[in-house]
C-alpha cells in the first residue's frame, strides 16, 4: 500500500521521499499497530502534531504576505477556515490519501477510512512526514498546488468578507449607494465565468471575476478595497 502512495505522490505532485519509513507511520493508524503488535510500527499521532504545526506556521506566512491588508482579526478568521478538519478532509481526499490508510480490520468495517477526522488527522501527519523528509521549502510547494489555489477559486471567501469591509470603509462617513453589476458572462453553463464591477453612488471603484457571481462580487469588493486604500482612503 506505501508502495502505491509513493507512486502516487511521484505522479500527482513529483514527490520522492528519502525516508519512506515516515510514510509508512504517517499513514497507519493506531488500530492497525494494534492488530499487528510483533512488526514494530509506529502510529501517525505524533507526527501529525508536528505537521499541524507546520501547516499553522506555513498558512500564517502565506495569507500575511499576500493580504498586506487585512487586519489580525480577518486574517485569524481566514487561517482558521483553511486549517481545519472540513478542508483537511477534502484536501485528503483530493489527494487520494484515504486509499493508502492503514486500518485494523474493526475500523475498516466501521468506515473510518471516510471518516472527516482521520482524513484530516492524515493530512496532518502526511505534512509532518513532509517536512521531516524534504524541510518547509517541500511542504511550500506541496500546499501550493493542494491548498492556496482554492484561495482564488472562492472557498474562503466567507472567512475574509471583502464585501462587509468595504462596506465598513466607504459608509464610515455616511451612507453610500454600493452596486454590484455583472457585466459579462463567458463559457458555457457548466464552466460559466462572471465578470463583475463594484460602484460606489454609481461610480465604479473596482471590478472582479469568477467562477460564480458570489466569488467574482468578493474579487470585485477586494479590488476595491486595495484601490481605495493605496489612495489613502
Amino acid at each position: 500500500m506505501i508502495k502505491k502512495l509513493e507512486q502516487n505522490l511521484a505522479t500527482k505532485f513529483n514527490i520522492h521521499f528519502n525516508d519512506p519509513k515516515l510514510l509508512d507511520e504517517a499513514f497507519t493508524q493506531a488500530s492497525y499497530v494494534n492488530e499487528h503488535p510483533n512488526q514494530g510500527l509506529k502510529y501517525y499521532e505524533r507526527i501529525e502534531f508536528l505537521g499541524d504545526a507546520v501547516l499553522q506556521l506555513t498558512v500564517s506566512e502565506y495569507i500575511y504576505q499576500r493580504y498586506p491588508e487585512l487586519p489580525q482579526g480577518k486574517l485569524s478568521r481566514l487561517r482558521a477556515a483553511m486549517v481545519q478538519e472540513d478542508s483537511f478532509s477534502k484536501f485528503a481526499l483530493e489527494c487520494d490519501f484515504d486509499k493508502y490508510i492503514r486500518l485494523g480490520h474493526g475500523e475498516e468495517m466501521a468506515g473510518a477510512r471516510q471518516r472527516p477526522s482521520l482524513l484530516c488527522d492524515i493530512f496532518e501527519s502526511f505534512i509532518g512526514a513532509l517536512y521531516l523528509d524534504q524541510g518547509k521549502a517541500a511542504v511550500e510547494e506541496f500546499i501550493g498546488q493542494v491548498i492556496f489555489p482554492k484561495l482564488d477559486q472562492g472557498w474562503f471567501d466567507h472567512a475574509v468578507d471583502y464585501k462587509t469591509s468595504l462596506q465598513e470603509l466607504l459608509q464610515r462617513d455616511g451612507d453610500v449607494d454600493i452596486e454590484y453589476v455583472v457585466i459579462n458572462e463567458v463559457g458555457p453553463d457548466n464552466d460559466r465565468k462572471y465578470q463583475v464591477e463594484v460602484r460606489a453612488d454609481n461610480k465604479k471603484i473596482g471590478a472582479g471575476a469568477g467562477s460564480s457571481k458570489k466569488h467574482a462580487e468578493m474579487q470585485a469588493a477586494q479590488n476595491a478595497l486595495n484601490e481605495l486604500r493605496q489612495a489613502g482612503n
